[in-house]
């Protein structure tokens, strides 16, 4: 089979395009057939600067494909089914970026009928990121379904990105109201495009009184990609016992908040990352994303709010360059056209 690996850290020149056998899956493990492999940020930066604790990586965290085999003690997914991926490498040298995957069975979700590949490998990191994000609020919900974030205020900030995306149409599902902000009047766009109800751009000196315009008893939810930034904005415009949940360092690598304002407002930080913050998160994500599937709540495409560029295997390269260089939208590797 052909795969992407890499055996050292350092620029995308450390990829090499190479042939493989195909592993058989284990005790309780699967074997899926990758149709499309989705790169994230944390797939360059792994390859970058990671650790390296295996002779040989494949990367790539999200995916799609159909199940090609089972192994034993495997019940819950059978030959032929159609499943997304995630945290396909985390922990293991396997990531999707090559033709067969073997993954541990409890990292494929079945998908619903009628949903594309290209939807599925655009879930994984970013939608159970900005799931988590959701659902760490003081007074919950601890789960998302229809009509449990109703007059819930959620402030996006970066509402175009791929966890911002994925924010706004899990929240407008749960039935929240969404202010995002953004960076110019194309993303924008896609922010609207995406469903939030409010969009407003930045920088500018006013954004907290235009936020209070919209929310003035302040925002329940802020989904943050950058508080080194918006800290002091955060706090001007977050509601009593809001929660602010924090998933990225854009823009710096530490940050300070006012603490009185933080404390009188019994304000939650609550910092997230998929790799650490254990099974019954993970699975939870993983049933709501896919009853959000199963109505179509998360389209991609350009006219959904997510621009897809792709590429094929062998420019993997390429594909993680274009996330490390801030490409707008999501970079997705085609990899069977067969399956698609």
């Amino acid at each position: 089979m052909k795969a992407i690996v890499y055996s050292l850290t350092g620029a995308s020149s450390v990829l090499s395009f190479v042939d493989r056998e195909v592993r058989a899956p284990g005790q309780g493990e699967v074997r899926v057939r990758i149709a499309v492999s989705g790169v994230n940020p944390t797939d360059w930066k792994a390859r970058g600067d990671g650790d390296i604790t295996f002779p040989e990586i494949v990367p790539n965290q999200d995916g799609a494909g159909v199940v090609d085999a089972v192994g034993e003690g495997v019940t819950d997914l059978e030959v032929g089914d159609r499943v997304w991926l995630y945290l396909a490498a985390h922990g293991r040298p396997t990531g999707t970026a090559q033709e067969f995957a073997v993954l541990p069975a409890d990292r494929v979700v079945r998908l619903p009928e009628g949903i594309g590949f290209d939807v599925a490998a655009s879930l994984g990191v970013p939608a159970m990121t900005a799931h988590r994000a959701l659902t760490v609020h003081e007074h919950g919900p601890s789960r998302l379904a229809p009509g449990v974030l109703e007059g819930r205020m959620v402030l996006v900030q970066g509402g175009a990105g791929a966890v911002g995306h994925a924010a706004i149409q899990l929240a407008v599902w749960a039935g929240a109201t969404i202010i995002a902000t953004v960076s110019s009047d194309p993303k924008a766009e896609l922010a609207r495009a995406a469903g939030a109800h409010h969009v407003l751009r930045y920088p500018d000196e006013a954004l907290a009184d235009r936020i209070r315009k919209i929310a003035p008893s302040g925002v329940d939810h802020i989904v943050e990609v950058s508080p080194s930034q918006n800290a002091a904005l955060d706090v001007e415009v977050i509601a009593n016992h809001g929660s602010i949940a924090y998933y990225a360092n854009n823009n710096g690598y530490e940050f300070t908040a006012p603490i009185v304002a933080s404390f009188a407002k019994n304000v939650r930080w609550q910092g997230l990352l998929l790799y650490t913050v254990g099974p019954e998160a993970l699975h939870a994500a993983a049933e709501d994303i896919t009853a959000a599937l199963r109505v179509d709540a998360l389209p991609v495409g350009e006219s959904a709010g997510l621009p897809l560029t792709w590429f094929p295997l062998q420019h993997a390269a390429a594909a993680h360059d274009a996330v490390e260089n801030g490409t707008t939208g999501k970079i997705l590797i085609r990899v069977n056209d067969e399956t698609l």
